[in-house]
């Protein structure tokens, strides 16, 4: 569940990185800071969703 939830998030940021730019600039495709950005967020979500462990309760 954490890989599939870390992959919809990267895919996300690619998704919205891509179709929020305008239409007239020049060049196409993923540049390399959204594809940084959604490298980010697939490990955020990754950190997040870590199961807790069996740590003892102080």
């Amino acid at each position: 569940m954490r890989t599939f939830l870390a992959v919809v998030a990267g895919l996300a940021v690619i998704y919205f990185g891509v179709t929020g730019r305008g239409s007239t600039e020049d060049g196409g495709g993923v540049s390399g800071g959204v594809v940084l950005l959604a490298l980010l967020a697939a490990l955020l979500v990754w950190h997040l969703t870590k199961p807790a462990g069996n740590k003892p309760v102080d």
